[in-house]
């Protein structure tokens, strides 16, 4: 020790001694520090799945590729950020009446069109009242919702929407891309759909259309360019080129020949490799997909599926994270909510059940599910009738499942999983198509493995399917009837202030990870691969594709350095 002390005390005078010369040497200055900043400047090339089709907001809700173009040409009137917060986007500024049914907006001042021509209000009302005879282009439920609503013009810069019922997600249904009316006025929706247009679109975003590049008459990828007039910041990037591959392997082949620098989606197929690309930056993002396990708790044939204490030790017998690794490669996150992670209205206080299959036989012997003797392999409770007379029900029923290879080997997972704890799980397969219009409408399941897309609007509003009012005929399949989870669901899509809204649905999610009416299974992800020559990439989760372009304006390629004293 003494040894040490020493060290360390000849080691300070040498450092006192070389600072003293230091300070009193004049020919040494001051020492300079650099600080790389970003700068405007550089084309960033982007390698598209898909095919181009219409590059128009109100024609391209069913094809992403043409939904990342449109987020970049054309602006919303509101927009929203990585955790779903509505974010003025056109609009510079809004109110909202006291009973939640009028909204008023005023538009930046300084937003214009591609061409110079001002975006006025009548741009805005124009594009609505279009969406709304968009029947067989449009979604059939933003359809029906703008239908009933009124759109008055205010001034040149101002508008009015006033609503039949107080309706708090109504700011994310606004996120739809303006058209300007000079350009499309006097068209019928169907005239709109077959214009040239279409593919020379005039927008009011932060990047504008350059060119289209064509071979053998095929459009083959697009250009746009920092739009120099941009209302909002200015973006660091000079250009985006689009490059259209019909999968992924085609992409990461071009990756890798140097002509693009990111690619818009990473199938299984090239996973691996991506993740071992050095050079290559891999951004992640919860999808708006909630994979889960509905239980039918109003079918007789299964009564004891209505048990809270059944259904939690179905639960606590399942193993998720074993889906995840082996099934999903690891690219999923486990759901612990019926709301998705990430979002303002998420919370992880709800008491989720440990995966424990010892745990998980112990609640099913509480609930009476008992192995009666050595020959029974499933558990059975003995159950007495009206008449008085007693019999062994099994627990046991049927789980429908999409007829797909994914969606088999998650199926049969949960099959293994349920059967170390002695439930048969009986296994069938229908398709996407009658799981969603037949089998779940008309309720004729006992259980059902479903993915809920809760994608486009950020707004988690999970009214549509767990509020008692929808049992009969709207989309509450598991026919869950709770009360109280309802009243909160129900004032919470007429409140107006957020925090008490997230409050609301947080003893929603509580409650409904006490009751499980259905087991949240996971999130999948997406994967979003980029070049390290691409600085400034953020990405949050998200609610479609284009979503990765949330901080476009943000990214760079060029950067400039300064001196920090």
């Amino acid at each position: 020790m003494k040894r040490l002390r020493w060290q360390l005390i000849t080691i300070f005078l040498t450092g006192l001694v070389v600072g003293i010369l230091l300070l009193t040497d004049s020919s040494t200055g001051p020492i300079q520090v650099f600080e790389s900043h970003p700068a405007t400047g550089g084309i960033y090339r982007e390698g598209l799945i898909g095919e181009i089709q219409r590059l128009n907001p109100l024609l391209s809700w069913y094809n992403d590729v043409d939904d990342d173009i449109c987020r970049l040409i054309f602006s919303s009137l509101v927009t929203y950020d990585t955790r779903g917060n509505p974010v003025g986007d056109l609009a510079i500024d809004w109110g909202i009446s006291i009973d939640g049914m009028t909204y008023n907006f005023a538009i930046n001042p300084d937003a214009q069109w591609h061409d110079g021509q001002p975006v006025t209000a009548d741009d805005v009302i124009f594009t609505y009242e279009l969406l709304k005879t968009g029947k067989g282009y449009v979604p059939d439920d933003v359809l029906n919702f703008w239908n009933s609503v009124k759109i008055n013009p205010v001034e040149t810069k101002s508008l009015q929407f006033v609503l039949d019922e107080a309706f708090s997600p109504f700011l994310d249904y606004l996120n739809v891309g303006i058209l300007p009316r000079h350009i499309y006025g006097g068209m019928s929706f169907e005239e709109m759909v077959d214009s040239k247009i279409n593919i020379q679109p005039i927008g009011s975003g932060p990047f504008r259309l350059k060119e289209l590049v064509q071979e053998n008459g095929k459009i083959t990828g697009v250009t746009v360019e920092n739009n120099s007039a941009y209302y909002g910041k200015k973006p660091y990037l000079d250009e985006i080129e689009f490059t259209y591959f019909s999968d992924s392997a085609l992409a990461y082949q071009a990756y890798q020949q140097g002509l693009i620098d990111g690619i818009s989606y990473v199938s299984g197929d090239i996973l691996t490799r991506a993740l071992g690309d050095e050079d290559m930056n891999l951004y992640t993002a919860r999808r708006p997909v909630l994979s889960m396990v509905f239980f039918n708790l109003d079918n007789r044939q299964v009564e004891f599926l209505q048990s809270k204490g059944v259904r939690n030790a179905l639960m606590t017998g399942l193993n998720r994270e074993r889906i995840i690794n082996q099934i999903l490669s690891g690219q999923a996150i486990i759901a612990n909510s019926p709301i998705l992670y990430g979002n303002w209205a998420y919370t992880a206080e709800g008491a989720v059940p440990e995966y424990n299959a010892d745990k998980a036989i112990e609640m099913l012997i509480k609930e009476g599910f008992v192995i009666a003797s050595e020959q029974e392999r499933v558990r059975t409770k003995e159950i007495t009738s009206v008449d008085g007379n007693t019999e062994r029900k099994a627990l046991s029923f049927t789980m429908v499942y999409p007829d797909d290879d994914l969606h088999r080997k998650v199926a049969e997972s949960i099959q293994q999983d349920w059967g170390k704890i002695n439930v048969l799980l009986n296994l069938e397969a229908v398709s996407y198509d009658d799981l969603v219009n037949h089998v779940l409408p008309d309720r004729e399941y006992e259980a059902a493995l479903v993915d809920l897309n809760l994608s486009v609007y950020p707004d988690p509003d999970p009214y549509p399917f767990w509020d008692q009012t929808q049992i009969s005929s709207g989309q509450n399949y598991t026919q869950w009837n709770n009360r109280t989870t309802s009243q909160y669901l129900e004032t919470a899509r007429v409140e107006l202030d957020r925090g008490e809204r997230a409050r609301l649905y947080k003893n929603f999610q509580i409650l409904f990870m006490e009751e499980l009416p259905a087991l949240p299974l996971y999130n999948p992800v997406y994967n979003y691969p980029v070049s390290q020559k691409v600085s400034g990439v953020s990405i949050g989760p998200i609610y479609k594709p284009s979503d990765r372009f949330l901080n476009i304006r943000d990214w760079y390629m060029v950067s400039r350095s300064s001196v920090v004293e």
